[in-house]
């Protein structure tokens, strides 16, 4: 496509400054005639039209200065450009410019070696970075949200193809550990060159060259090669009404494989930029050294998790957090190390309140509580990652993790039960409950591991060996105080007052050693053993207090000392079959545990072992280059961990109050997975299917026992003949309108499970699925408009075979959406949206919804647009009101919960970047 510019008449007494262009097709150099046409100075919109009839442009009226030209057409690819207009050149004409159609570009690209926007090899699905549109200072979660099969909640939570993210990677670096916001909310879309989605084998893997099905689902961010030196960063600092203000800080620097980073968030607004929620990764790390279906039990295990102080929304919280990154690479990039340090406190209050069913077989208990809390936690978390190349055939990994968790509790509740009795004329019986819980607990982790991996002389010949030791440690101090009050029984009250102190420990020692052996060039036989052992303590013990007096003796009822050890050895076999487009993997392992279970407090001990398996299949098949299918077996016998075996009544709720169950074995889950996806470069279009199905067989359940005052107590027991099952399928469908030069794309998922528990004696089976189908809408103009749309239905089926009347069927709805506008003298406004129904059922009567509108003002200055004042404002139509229903365990609950209401911000953000090419 030509464009022809010509500028030039004059008024009497001023000079008349004007432009002329001519768009042609370059192909065959006919007028283009619905060019649209998009003058700007210094960001700040000058003109916006069509070409006319003849196919050509001219534009009048302009001052002197410097334009930006953009020319765009349907099919086309976009054209920019730019020029000046001064007193000794008042006219310009551009003469005639031709548009490339977007079809040609695509096969010059494929011509010159260039890849394409989406390219699927294998498992790794791969998005060119600059096949996709951005504005100037973007940041890569703007990037994602355009990205094909992939979503991006508001919390910046990820998930593609239907399934989550566990990780992302920065140059396949950790980032500050797995918290993937820090990534994706703080690098400029224009350092990208690709995003990669893959799953991330395992140290053995890499090694041998051949995939031993350990994957972990990674995303990675993959910087441009002129990205890597100088230093980049943002500020951001906002205050509001209602005492709400936030700050941030991010810096990085680079200077080739070098990389240091910092990070601070301190507020009120709901922003922490913290991943809570991972105790295990205390114990856990890259070096796969662990025995199959042997328990590394952790101390977040237990029942104290619930009130840890992770904020996910509930309550209104205060963060303030830290973090320091530094990555480096030497040796030709053989030797690297990456050190994570983060330091943070966080604190939530707020109420909330929970209505429940509880379904017997001859009638059901209906109840509710109004709840206070306050939580606080403040932690360190060190992890360190040494990769060192000691001969060309020879390397060592060593990773040493460590943190210290100080958590405070209050937790103070108002409950009510009542008691429904099909079996007594409708009897119905009220229990009311008040209780105050508080707890102060010190967690201190430590884990160190080393892998040692050689190469032999034979290729694909190998052997490694890894050693791992672990150390948890919590101690905790609490106070429990209830009064409980039964209609139509004497005696009618119930008192508890009560301290508990608690003390839970686990050491470890573990090693795994491998062997590859290639049987031909394309099968390889891979033996592995493991040995490990450890030494877990759980103590709780429980203090009355009478006439305010705390007495010496722990109350036997709810006190105990015990003591698990664990011993395994660990045999496998496995197979790796690799040829052209046919990738087979088959593992077989098999375990020995020994069990010595003591009970200090009954002088009891206990000795079993179990015999565990873990059998697993990877197939995959290219269909071409584009197009790819797989299927994923994988077998697991898990022993159960120590707070489930402890014999000990807890009574933190004393109308709920729960046991462990010395005599459980181990459940064997199984996880088939079967995926395909295909894309078409030519217009774009993605298509997914992926489905995942679990069991498990002699599933830990709860075994309930309701009393005629509507109070439960519940053990755990493995539950024979009858497995849980857990469902997620998602098909996806995306593709590129060019008609209307937007992408559209549509998903259905389904995800749901059946789980069973025994209610007085009677199996009791729950079900609980949830079908969707979402419709999604994105377009981005750069420096005029962008919006993304996703929203549609919901059915939720969920209900107990007990009580099937009382189910928890009913519709629903789910939207949410931005759009973005850029206006005259560099002024932004932004809209988000956010909307969510649940419809009534026969448990709840009353449908639910909410509508959640933020916006935003900004106006950006400086020569870059590196300097952003915003007046931002949250939830306008003041909807936000927390709630959730769900079906768990036993029970069918509807909770709603303190939330952080509408106010307004004003926000200061500066975006620095000195980045240089090498």
């Amino acid at each position: 496509m030509t464009i022809v510019w010509s500028a030039g008449f004059f008024l009497p007494g001023f000079s008349q400054y004007s432009v002329k262009v001519s768009v042609l097709d370059s192909e065959v150099n006919y007028l283009i005639l619905n060019t649209n046409f998009v003058i700007r100075k210094h960001g700040v919109l000058q003109n916006s039209t069509k070409a006319t009839a003849n196919g050509r442009f001219e534009l009048r009226g302009l001052t002197a200065g410097r334009f930006s030209l953009l020319l765009s057409c349907i099919g086309y690819q976009d054209y920019h450009s730019e020029f000046e207009l001064s007193p000794e050149n008042p006219v310009l004409d551009l003469g005639r410019i031709t548009l490339l159609m977007k079809t040609n570009l695509l096969k010059e690209v494929r011509i010159l070696g260039t890849v394409d926007p989406i390219r699927i090899k294998g498992d790794t699905t791969e998005y060119n970075a600059l096949a996709f549109r951005s504005n100037l200072n973007d940041k890569v979660e703007s990037l994602l949200k355009q990205l094909p099969g992939i979503s991006v909640d508001k919390d910046g939570k990820l998930t593609a193809q239907g399934r989550t993210i566990d990780k992302v990677l920065l140059d396949g670096q950790e980032f500050f550990g797995d918290d993937p916001t820090l990534a994706t909310r703080n690098i400029r879309t224009d350092m990208v060159d690709k995003i990669q989605l893959f799953e991330k084998k395992s140290d053995l893997a890499v090694l041998i060259g051949r995939n031993d099905g350990k994957g972990v689902r990674t995303m990675n961010i993959k910087l441009k090669a002129d990205k890597k030196k100088g230093y980049f960063g943002k500020t951001e600092a906002g205050i509001g009404n209602g005492g709400y203000a936030a700050t941030q800080m991010m810096g990085n620097y680079f200077n080739g494989q070098q990389q240091i980073s910092v990070y601070g968030v301190a507020g009120n607004n709901g922003a922490t930029s913290l991943n809570w929620q991972d105790n295990a990764k205390y114990a856990s790390s890259n070096v796969d050294i662990s025995v199959s279906g042997y328990m590394i039990d952790l101390v977040g295990y237990d029942e104290l998790e619930s009130r840890n102080g992770n904020y996910s929304g509930q309550g209104i919280p205060l963060a303030r957090t830290s973090g320091l990154h530094y990555e480096n690479k030497w040796n030709k990039n053989e030797n690297s190390l990456n050190f994570n340090y983060k330091i943070g406190s966080l604190k939530t209050t707020g109420t909330q309140e929970i209505s429940s069913q509880n379904s017997l077989p001859s009638g059901l208990v209906s109840s509710s509580a109004a709840e206070e809390f306050s939580n606080e936690v403040f932690r360190q978390k060190l992890d360190v990652r040494f990769d060192l190349k000691l001969t060309n055939d020879a390397n060592l990994k060593i990773t040493v993790n460590g943190g210290l968790k100080n958590r405070a509790a209050k937790h103070s509740a108002l409950s009510s039960l009542l008691l429904h009795r099909e079996d007594s004329a409708g009897l119905m019986k009220e229990t009311e409950n008040f209780r105050y819980l508080s707890e102060d607990s010190k967690e201190q982790h430590f884990m160190a591991s080393a892998l040692y991996l050689r190469k032999l002389k034979k290729e694909g010949r190998t052997f490694t060996i890894g050693l791992m030791t672990s150390l948890e440690q919590q101690q905790m101090n609490g106070q429990l105080k209830s009064n409980t009050t039964v209609s139509q029984m004497d005696p009618a009250i119930e008192n508890i007052d009560q301290n508990k102190i608690s003390n839970i420990s686990n050491q470890g020692l573990y090693m795994n050693a491998t062997y590859s052996e290639p049987v031909s060039k394309s099968l390889l036989l891979l033996l592995n053993y493991g040995l490990g052992g450890s030494n877990n303590g759980m103590s709780r013990f429980s203090f009355d207090r009478l006439n305010e007096q705390l007495l010496n003796t722990p109350d036997p009822l709810y006190s105990n000392d015990f003591e698990l050890g664990q011993l395994g050895q660990e045999a496998g076999l496995s197979f790796s079959l690799a040829k052209q487009k046919v990738l087979l993997n088959f593992v077989l392992k098999g375990s020995v545990v020994a069990f010595k279970q003591r009970d200090r407090a009954t002088k009891s001990q206990s000795d079993r072992s179990f015999l565990l398996w873990h059998p697993q299949l990877n197939f995959q098949y290219t269909l071409s280059p584009q197009r790819s299918i797989r299927f994923n077996y994988e077998g697991n016998t898990a022993a159960p961990a120590i707070a489930k075996l402890q014999p000990v009544l807890i009574n933190d709720d004393p109308l709920n109050i729960s046991q462990g169950n010395p005599l459980l074995s181990p459940s064997f889950s199984q996880t088939f997975f079967i995926g395909y996806q295909s894309y078409h470069p030519d217009n774009g279009e993605l298509i997914g299917v992926f489905a995942n199905y679990g069991t498990v067989m002699r599933p830990i359940v709860n075994k309930i026992q309701t009393d005629t005052a509507g109070k439960t107590f519940t053990q755990f027991i493995n539950l024979q003949h009858f497995p849980s099952r857990s469902l997620n399928l998602s098909l996806f469908y995306d593709r590129r309108v060019k008609t209307l030069d937007m992408s559209v794309g549509v998903n259905f998922n389904v995800n749901g499970n059946t789980s069973y528990h025994i209610s007085n004696e009677v199996l009791n089976k729950l079900d609980d699925y949830t079908y969707k189908v979402q419709m999604r809408f994105s377009k981005l103009m750069p420096n005029a408009y962008e919006f993304n749309l996703s929203l549609g239905p919901s059915y939720t089926l969920g209900g107990a075979s007990l009580q099937p009347d009382y189910h928890n069927n009913g519709k629903g709805f789910l939207g949410d959406g931005n759009f973005t506008v850029y206006l005259p003298f560099r002024l932004q406004t932004m809209v988000t949206a956010a909307y969510q129904y649940f419809g009534k059922t026969a448990v709840f009567d009353q449908g639910l919804s909410r509508m959640i509108v933020n916006a935003s003002l900004s106006k950006v200055f400086l020569k870059e647009n590196t300097l952003k004042v915003a007046l931002s404002g949250s939830d306008l139509l003041n909807q936000n009101v927390g709630f959730n229903r769900s079906s768990a365990g036993h029970l069918i609950s509807h909770r709603s919960f303190t939330v952080i209401k509408r106010y307004f911000m004003l926000g200061l953000t500066y975006d620095l970047n000195k980045m240089k090419s090498q």
